[in-house]
């Protein structure tokens, strides 16, 4: 898996390049991602480790913070395996629902348990053109943690959502 190494605020050692290499390498013994995208951050005695492994549809991310780069880098490589098994599980247990149907001469995908992919509650509103500070006031005025909106500048449908620390983010799709 090849490792994208970014840094914000601070100068990556080789040693810690190295460090990040074999904690992410990790990784690959269980996925069949080509890449994963690792920034390093240092914000006064913040060290923040964020990973995102993109693996055809599904993303992993990860973000952990401590006093210590080296100590945030193993929390969230912990943090990911947790998704990875989290994720390998259902994908297994989706397998042999689908294997077990065909058995008893079901077609595959009829009757599928109650899992927790179920979808409980679907909600549909009128979407408007408005720009991204629009959004976000909105949201507030809502009071919700994220916002779907038509962007009038791009015309495509975006998501601001509040950040853990306090700031904003904002999805935009990209389309391969």
């Amino acid at each position: 898996m090849q490792v994208n190494l970014q840094a914000r605020n601070m100068e990556i050692t080789g040693s810690l390049a190295d460090y990040v290499e074999k904690k992410i390498g990790k990784l690959s013994r269980y996925l069949d991602a080509e890449e994963a995208q690792v920034t390093l951050l240092i914000e006064k005695n913040r060290h923040v480790a964020e990973v995102t492994i993109s693996l055809g549809g599904i993303i992993l991310r990860g973000e952990e913070e401590t006093n210590d780069m080296y100590h945030s880098i193993d929390l969230v490589v912990e943090k990911l395996e947790r998704q990875v098994r989290k994720y390998k599980t259902r994908l297994g247990r989706r397998v042999k629902a689908q294997g077990m149907k065909e058995l008893e001469g079901r077609p595959a995908g009829e009757e599928e348990d109650a899992s927790e992919e179920e979808i409980v509650r679907t909600k549909r509103f009128a979407i408007k053109p408005m720009s991204v500070e629009e959004a976000i006031m909105q949201m507030n005025l809502l009071g919700h943690s994220f916002f779907v909106f038509a962007n009038a500048d791009s015309e495509q449908v975006n998501v601001v959502y509040r950040r853990k620390d306090g700031r904003y983010g904002l999805i935009e799709p990209e389309y391969s």
